[in-house]
């Protein structure tokens, strides 16, 4: 479904992503790890035409996506959410589902106002904060902002979706939660998924491959198990003292 081939993004000499590949199968789920500043957002970046890579192109269902819009990419089915979660703060849970359908009204402009308020309220009830429809986002706790957020994407009819850190300030029960609902996405909706997440225990829970950058390299690919064991991935997290 996705094949990124020998990306790299330069800043004023400093090399964020070196000569990165690798593909995605439809169906799959696929884990992005590394340390902090390994490249793993700038690398959603350029998958998705936030700023374009300095070198290498990205492709998507066979077709070239590298130098459109991120409008555009949208529109194709590629959908993405950010390391802080982004929402309409001052607008209710149903005023944000219904932003992401902006995308559907503009591809399929056949679509009643009645079935898109219907999938409106499916959305919320799939991703669980049909119960605050008419709450502002702002008074959301951050799990449920998470899984607005979600939500939102969603309203995109995504065919591949990237997630960057969901997990990120959750407790044990909510990552829980948040690990099913991605299944439910996979499972359910038939969404291929790219996450990037630093809880390991998720990660390898959800994950039927994973990249490891480092640096801005890729230094392992391959599945759970695999990276559980590579040697240079453990000493990537824990030092070369703890390989040892």
């Amino acid at each position: 479904m996705l094949e990124v081939k020998g990306i790299s993004r330069f800043f004023k000499g400093l090399v964020a992503l070196d000569n990165v590949s690798f593909t995605v199968e439809q169906g799959n789920i696929l884990g992005i790890i590394g340390p902090n500043g390994a490249g793993k957002s700038t690398l959603f970046n350029c998958i998705t035409c936030f700023f374009p890579p300095s070198e290498g192109s990205v492709y998507f269902e066979g077709k070239k996506i590298t130098g459109l819009s991120p409008y555009q990419i949208t529109e194709l089915g590629l959908t993405r959410t950010f390391q802080h979660t982004q929402v309409f703060p001052k607008l209710s849970v149903y005023e944000n589902i219904t932003t992401g359908q902006y995308v559907i009204k503009r591809k399929d402009p056949s679509r009643t106002k009645a079935h898109l308020e219907q999938k409106a309220h499916e959305i919320m009830e799939f991703v669980g904060v049909s119960q605050y429809k008419d709450t502002t986002a702002e008074n959301l706790s951050l799990g449920y902002q998470t899984r607005l957020a979600i939500g939102i994407a969603l309203a995109t009819e995504p065919k591949l979706f990237l997630l960057d850190e969901p997990a990120a300030g959750m407790n044990p029960e909510e990552t829980n939660q948040l690990v099913h609902l991605l299944r439910e996405i996979r499972n359910k909706l038939g969404v291929t998924i790219i996450l990037i997440e630093h809880d390991m225990k998720a990660v390898m829970g959800l994950c039927d491959k994973i990249v490891v950058l480092e640096y801005g390299k890729k230094i392992a690919e391959g599945t759970p198990q695999e990276i559980q064991q590579n040697p240079r991935v453990i000493e990537a997290y824990l030092g070369s003292e703890a390989l040892a």
